[in-house]
């Protein structure tokens, strides 16, 4: 005889926890208006109007919070993208907000301090309650509660590593519960399907390569009878990627596998930063760079600025500026020569402009053109891109970016000639893990070092 289980449902089934963390949210908004009016005005109670636009707040604030998935599940996520998510979504209300009193011609009728007050404190106090939510599950995914389990389909690539251990993710509310080894023929799809009955588990995670990924169909119709979600994580193996995500084109999804994260607001965050730091250093160094031109004038005849094409965003080409170190001459063929220790083409003051870096004030210039970054990727000479590009893997994504004046692999320490492949390709790692991790603080940073240990290059002759 068969035995029927009883279903029992979870509380979260029992109860729609989303519309109760919105209430929520709507009553902190409330509350943060009485407070930001007791401080405005010394009372709580709070005139119609205010009354009014404290509701109004409190549902635009529930629907741009419900529009960014915050009441979603945010299992699997880390809090700081969480906060993020949040922090944006208390930005559009606010912009919401304030193109309906400009447009209804009301914002005259209320207090901009307690206006501002409300915002703030309603979003801090939704911040600590997110906070308090995600350190009580924290705490109790660690006791082994609240848990998803997961069956992990390893093919023995980085991916499946990463998720090996069983208690690895237990904080984002995920435990391995068990490991298959991935293996392409029938009676493996069948000890997977018994596998999932076995364990029970929730999910099964696909940790497969590319090449395997005609399986996945097969996968899914052995567990055709089941009701555990299936997700599918490529092991990328030797595959160097940039900036991978997932997009939406055209009504299709699209796995981006190499692609700049320098875009849209980012790409005009970045932009101001030039101008505005770039502009403040060029007005600083404009007499150093006065002396200097002075004193190449001096030292040898020719011209003060040395002008040389080189390889700029998405491979256009620009002219660079630099002050001239080396005495005028000419390369047959058009072949680029790139000085060596002891070069006797370098000038005595062109070997102390090498040292302290101070040739490359004059890309300042660059900056201010648009050509340029403060930060980025070296752009080196037209003649090297040629020759690296096919010695070294993913070269070319360099150009992905503009080039900088300084950059990771500076600071790090891969400056000056690059006589040896490996110099070239260590340089270029770095380049590359600047692209794919770019951030405004991380240009700070970069910026922060060669001030203070970047200008000095003991690499230099």
């Amino acid at each position: 005889m068969q035995v029927i289980h009883r279903y029992q449902p979870t509380f979260a089934e029992r109860y729609p926890v989303p519309f109760f963390v919105a209430l929520l949210d709507m009553l902190i908004v409330i509350a943060a208006g009485l407070v930001a009016h007791e401080y405005r005005f010394s009372t709580f109670d709070m005139m119609g109007r205010y009354n009014t636009a404290t509701m109004i707040t409190a549902i635009v604030v529930v629907v741009c919070m419900a529009s960014g998935g915050v009441y979603g599940s945010q299992r699997g996520y880390t809090f700081w993208r969480q906060l993020g998510v949040l922090l944006v979504c208390w930005c559009s209300a606010a912009g919401i907000l304030l193109s309906l009193s400009f447009f209804l011609k009301v914002s005259d009728n209320y207090s901009r301090i307690w206006f501002s007050l409300m915002l703030a404190t309603g979003g801090v106090l939704c911040l600590l309650l997110r906070l308090a939510v995600y350190l009580l599950l924290r705490r109790l995914r660690s006791s082994g509660m609240n848990l998803k389990t997961v069956l992990l389909v390893d093919s023995g690539g980085e991916s499946a590593g990463q998720l090996r251990s069983g208690r690895a993710l237990d904080g984002y509310g995920f435990r391995v519960a068990t490991n298959l080894k991935y293996s392409p023929d029938e009676d493996w799809l069948k000890c997977l399907a018994e596998r999932v009955d076995q364990h029970s588990v929730h999910e099964v995670w696909l940790c497969l390569p590319l090449s395997e990924g005609g399986a996945i169909r097969s996968i899914l119709y052995a567990l055709r009878h089941h009701t555990v979600a299936v997700r599918f994580i490529p092991e990328w193996g030797d595959i160097r990627l940039l900036n991978h995500r997932v997009s939406h084109i055209a009504g299709l999804y699209s796995l981006d596998l190499s692609c700049s994260p320098i875009d849209g607001p980012a790409q005009v965050l970045k932009r101001l930063e030039d101008l505005v730091i770039g502009g403040l250093i060029s007005l600083l160094i404009l007499p150093l760079c006065l002396l200097i031109g002075v004193a190449i004038k001096l030292s040898s005849p020719g011209p003060v600025l040395f002008k040389q094409y080189r390889m700029g965003i998405n491979g256009k080409h620009f002219k660079v500026y630099k002050f001239r170190s080396m005495v005028v001459h000419n390369e047959s063929g058009g072949d680029v020569t790139q000085a060596s220790r002891n070069d006797s083409r370098v000038t005595r003051v062109g070997a102390f402009l090498r040292r302290t870096s101070l040739d490359e004030l004059p890309q300042f210039f660059n900056v201010l053109q648009g050509r340029m970054s403060i930060v980025g990727p070296r752009p080196h000479a037209l003649a090297h891109n040629e020759y690296y590009k096919d010695l070294v893997e993913s070269y070319m994504q360099r150009h992905k970016v503009k080039p900088g004046i300084t950059g990771w692999a500076q600071v790090s320490g891969y400056r000056g000639e690059t006589d040896t492949l490996d110099k070239m390709q260590k340089r270029v790692e770095y380049d590359l893990w600047y692209i794919d991790n770019w951030s405004l603080w991380i240009d700070m940073k970069i910026i922060f070092l060669t001030i203070f240990k970047g200008f000095v290059n003991k690499n230099a002759f």
